[in-house]
């Protein structure tokens, strides 16, 4: 396959993906719920943890960057902390108990019960995320968890699952990155919206 047939399946693929989410009434729903277990969050003083692997892990650190930072124009900042960040935290719990507590043992020292957790696993079966949901659960308001066609796992836990239809990593991890985009965008309309101007 020549370069020309790699780049246009690719934009391709991204596009079928794209579509398929925005006819797909119980993702366009699914992001509505997470937006407003985020907004009551932070207005209960809550705080959002995320979670995810690899490429995942960056989008826990850029959903976290934004909602810390800001998005579409200038506010106050949303409490925000991504577990995937502190590389002294990461290999200390990882080389101490294990790499399927590096998430789970963060949030037992950092949640609260006004908090919500959004974690990714583009396979929904990564076991340091499934071990975090199943020890959160009792601990957070919300778990929003983000996946790709394989979602049970993380549903018996989580309150809202945004499940991407497909199996190709690449295209669960765009679809995820604008449905970030999204939950962001909702909450920061809903809490500051009067403030543009």
């Amino acid at each position: 396959m020549n370069l020309k047939d790699i780049i246009h399946n690719s934009l391709q693929g991204s596009k079928r993906a794209n579509s398929d989410s925005i006819i797909n009434t119980e993702f366009s729903d699914a992001l509505e719920s997470a937006s407003n277990f985020l907004v009551e969050t932070f207005q209960k003083k809550g705080k959002v943890l995320l979670a995810g692997n690899g490429g995942s892990a960056a989008d826990s650190q850029h959903i976290a960057a934004e909602f810390m930072g800001r998005l579409n124009f200038d506010r106050d900042p949303l409490p925000a902390i991504a577990l995937t960040a502190n590389t002294s935290n990461l290999t200390c719990i990882a080389n101490d108990y294990g790499y399927e507590h590096i998430f789970s043992r963060q949030a037992h020292a950092l949640a609260n019960e006004n908090d919500s957790l959004i974690v990714y696993s583009t396979s929904g079966k990564s076991p340091n995320i499934l071990k975090l949901v199943k020890e959160a659960r009792k601990r957070v308001k919300y778990i929003i968890s983000f996946t790709g066609s394989n979602k049970k796992d993380l549903a018996n836990y989580s309150d809202v699952v945004l499940s991407v239809n497909s199996d190709k990593t690449t295209r669960i991890q765009e679809i995820h990155a604008i449905a970030g985009h999204i939950i962001c965008e909702c909450v920061e309309e809903t809490l500051f919206g009067n403030m543009k101007n």
